[in-house]
C-alpha cells in the first residue's frame, strides 16, 4: 500500500501543532506499518519552509519513512487536466477558497502514483478526484 502524503500531514508533525500533530503523527505511524509513505515534489517544496536547511530536512524524512517520489509525465498532465476544469467552473474568477495548481497536481500524483492519499484536506479531494481514496488523521 503507498500513502501519498500531504503538506499539511506533515506541518502538523514538525511544527507541532498542538490540535492535529498527534493524530497526524500516530496516522503517518499506521500509514507506515501498511507500506510505503511517498510525497510529490510540491509537497517537498511546500515542507522545505519548514525547516532550517536541507540536510535537516533530509534527515526528517529519512527518519520518518518518507520517499520523495518525482512526478511521471501523465500526471502533471492529469495536474494540468483537473487545474483546467476547476478554472473553467470558476470563469478565471478569484474566491476566498480559490485553488492552487500545486493542490491539482497533490492529487493527480496520489491518484496516479500511490494507492491512496492521506491529508486533513478531504472535502476539496473528495470533490476533485473521486477516484481517489483519502483518508484523514481527523
Amino acid at each position: 500500500m503507498i500513502t501519498s502524503v500531504d503538506t499539511n500531514v506533515l506541518l502538523d508533525v514538525v511544527s507541532p501543532d498542538p490540535q492535529f500533530g498527534k493524530a497526524s503523527l500516530e496516522m503517518l505511524k499506521s500509514c507506515l506499518a501498511e507500506g510505503a509513505l511517498v510525497i510529490s515534489e510540491v509537497v517537498y517544496a511546500e515542507l522545505a519552509s519548514a525547516f532550517k536547511n536541507e540536510k535537516m530536512m533530509q534527515d526528517a524524512l529519512l527518519i520518518a519513512g518518507i520517499q520523495l517520489e518525482i512526478s511521471q509525465r501523465k500526471t502533471l498532465w492529469k495536474a494540468g487536466e483537473f487545474w483546467k476544469k476547476y478554472r473553467a467552473t470558476t470563469n478565471g474568477t478569484r474566491t476566498k477558497n480559490q485553488r492552487i495548481l500545486p493542490d491539482f497536481w497533490i492529487g493527480a500524483h496520489a491518484l496516479l502514483q500511490a494507492d491512496r492519499l492521506l491529508t486533513r484536506d478531504r472535502g476539496f479531494y473528495r470533490d476533485y478526484f473521486k477516484e481517489l481514496k483519502i483518508i484523514s488523521p481527523v
